[in-house]
């Protein structure tokens, strides 16, 4: 009733930040089967697990190397803060990974906080710069993703303020829409072009990813794989967002775990599983979502909503009042689009930026960065196992029928996996 009276008063769809609220099969329906007397547990505090993860070695001189399977997903400065931006780019130098640009440009800010820096290519071109590009350590050309597939991306003009008009080249305050496809190619093959002129550009020193909102995977995975693409970036329904269209976030795409299985089969299949790199992302939330992603097919993880609440996304602070400035308590807020995020993240209000402290952000989100490494390890080790990328399908159960035919993995207490 809500919705239909909302649409009776805009005479439009509903636009909102945030993610999807489907119930959908998550990694929460996957459990872990550790060791008991099949194999040897490995001790904590003497016997290490190694998280190093490569990622792009297919055909980069030098492809991007983490300390940890996890990074910061692209979110668009516009969409978020400066300080934010900063905050984040910092947090992935202090644990030894990368964050990503977003639509909209590079943030001096963000590349100076950042050892290492993935730069996107989006059909908008908003704020694409060569020489930025050649300041990256990877490049993402961004097909779709999982908040919004085949549209464009959304920023409404109470965020079109100042540099981020500059950056953009756009008309203050004035809604603004990306396009759904890219100015210079369409098909598969006009995409091979297009990375391969990315890679003359960069000297073939860095990888180039594509990324796909999780939907037609199998086929999609192979034409960006055959395209020449060092890493595939598979984005989920799960997925976060600034802005979208509330339709598409809760109508279009898969869950992320089915998303891994298509696209690490599809891999297989052409022969390039284990070469092209793969990265899950959507609804990834803890160290045991990041390994069970892994133990899927994945290589490493990108995060974005979780790494904003860390940096206090839905948290009363001292200096918020949730309920009177977005009308909803703390934790129920889904109103990024509005620039009135109270605790400073998505908005371009001065006021309300100066609420989020960039170094005290900075040392939240590598806090939980390192905190998901150090589960992801834990879980690993009582698996027998000294690498996370040892990770497998056969370390998994399905604790549903419909987790079981997704992962393609057996339900607990049977030896079926359903769906086959």
């Amino acid at each position: 009733m809500d919705d239909i009276h909302a649409k009776a008063e805009l005479g439009r769809y509903r636009i909102r930040g945030f993610s999807s609220f489907q119930k959908v099969t998550h990694f929460d329906d996957l459990t872990f089967l550790s060791t008991g007397l099949t194999r040897f547990p490995l001790e904590g505090y003497k016997e290490r697990c190694n998280t190093r993860t490569v990622i792009g070695a297919r055909n980069a001189e030098n492809p991007l190397i983490l300390e940890t399977p996890i990074y910061i997903s692209g979110m668009s400065y516009g969409a978020l803060s400066a300080n934010a931006k900063v905050a984040l780019g910092k947090a992935a130098a202090m644990v030894g990974s990368a964050s990503c640009t977003g639509d909209g440009g590079m943030l001096p800010g963000e590349r100076a906080a950042s050892d290492k820096l993935i730069y996107q290519v989006l059909p908008s071109r908003y704020g694409f710069n060569p020489h930025h590009l050649l300041d990256a350590q990877a490049i993402e050309i961004v097909v779709g993703q999982g908040a919004k597939p085949g549209t464009g991306g959304m920023l409404m003009g109470v965020k079109v303020q100042d540099d981020v008009a500059e950056m953009r080249d756009l008309p203050l305050g004035i809604d603004q829409r990306s396009p759904a496809r890219h100015p210079d190619w369409l098909g598969p093959d006009d995409l091979a072009i297009k990375i391969e002129q990315l890679r003359e550009a960069t000297d073939w020193q860095v990888p180039v990813h594509v990324k796909l909102g999780a939907c037609r995977v199998d086929d999609d995975v192979k034409l960006a794989a055959k395209a020449g693409a060092d890493a595939i970036v598979i984005d989920s329904m799960l997925a976060g967002t600034g802005a979208s269209a509330e339709v598409l976030l809760e109508h279009s795409g898969i869950p992320t775990v089915p998303a891994i299985v298509m696209a690490r089969e599809a891999l297989r299949e052409l022969g390039l599983y284990g070469k092209v790199s793969l990265i899950a992302s959507g609804g990834i939330r803890s160290g045991a979502d990041a390994a069970k992603a892994l133990a899927l097919g994945a290589d490493a993880v990108a995060i974005g909503l979780g790494a904003l609440i860390a940096l206090n996304c839905n948290k009363e602070i001292p200096e918020s009042n949730f309920q009177e400035e977005v009308g909803v308590p703390a934790g129920y807020c889904r109103f990024c689009h509005t620039g009135k995020c109270p605790v400073g993240i998505a908005t371009q209000d001065p006021l309300l930026m100066a609420r989020l402290d960039p170094d005290e952000g900075a040392e939240r989100v590598a806090n939980f960065i390192n905190s998901m490494t150090m589960e992801m390890t834990l879980l690993t080790r009582s698996l027998g196992k000294g690498d996370v990328h040892s990770l497998e399908p056969e370390d998994l159960a399905a604790l549903t029928l419909e987790a079981s035919a997704m992962a393609r993995v057996p339900l607990v207490g049977t030896n079926k996996v359903f769906g086959e």
